[in-house]
């Protein structure tokens, strides 16, 4: 009796240390904010405020922001913090550009049910891709994905399931495995670790163009992850160094990158 209750107690410690890591896990890869704080009518852009539902039908909430003469319809798969309102000014930047875009927002995140995960992100990007091509002024022919930060992961998964033109991902990651061992140095987390987002085997395994940009002054994901992502990509491919940091901003004020950006969308 006496083993047994021994044996129950090390059982309920091993739980709490397994449920401990992985909301250790979770709280640093996910940072959603359910707070919508603008709207792209408060830049001075038409739009659609969309509901479409994921495979395990979790409800998912989205704008289609249009262009009056589309030449291409951009599905933006956004970082791993805020949501879909924080990222209006590089949406509308993409418009002015005679772009279609559609920016959701993952489960868990704005106005998206239900709890934020690598399956699950994966399944909602898949759920934006199909809901799109429902439409009739979706270029369901030119559809280009566009993957910031952990949005890479989504762009790069959802190319290899789906039809895309291309792929562009902007502060990108070689995997979490790496992002830990750069975050941890001294801890060996990368061996506990549950979720993967593996964006060196999927860039290799996706065949359509790809861009990847990336800042050299990214102190959150390393000029390096950039570089190794880069190599292990599959052709066709293009790098494209900018700076400012790892947020969009390094986009919206480097008018190079932004001309890269068209570039590489309409050749």
């Amino acid at each position: 009796m006496k083993i047994m209750n021994i044996l129950i107690e090390i059982l309920a410690l091993a739980g709490i240390i397994y449920c401990s890591f992985r909301w250790f896990e979770w709280k640093h890869i996910f940072y959603p904010d359910k707070r919508i704080s603008a709207a792209p009518s408060d830049f001075g852009l038409k739009y659609e405020d969309l509901t479409f539902y994921s495979q395990d039908d979790k409800k998912l909430n989205g704008w289609f922001i249009p262009a009056d003469r589309s030449a291409a319809t951009v599905i933006y798969c956004h970082g791993n913090a805020g949501n879909i309102s924080h990222r209006i000014d590089i949406a509308k930047l993409l418009n002015s550009m005679g772009f279609n875009v559609f920016l959701f927002d993952y489960r868990g995140y704005g106005r998206s049910k239900g709890i934020p995960g690598e399956k699950g992100l994966y399944l909602d990007a898949e759920a934006a891709y199909d809901y799109l091509i429902m439409r009739n002024d979706a270029n369901k022919d030119k559809i280009i994905l566009y993957g910031e930060s952990l949005g890479g992961s989504a762009a790069y998964n959802l190319a290899l399931k789906r039809d895309v033109s291309a792929v562009i991902t902007f502060g990108a990651f070689a995997s979490i495995a790496d992002m830990a061992d750069i975050a941890f140095p001294k801890i060996p987390l990368k061996y506990f670790i549950t979720m993967k987002f593996d964006n060196i085997s999927k860039a290799k395994a996706v065949k359509c163009p790809k861009l990847i940009m990336h800042s050299t002054d990214d102190t959150t994901v390393p000029f390096e992850q950039a570089e190794r992502l880069f190599e292990s990509a599959s052709e066709p491919k293009e790098f494209f160094k900018t700076s400012g940091g790892h947020t969009n901003e390094a986009i919206l004020n480097n008018p190079l990158s932004a001309e890269k950006i068209k570039q590489f969308i309409t050749q």
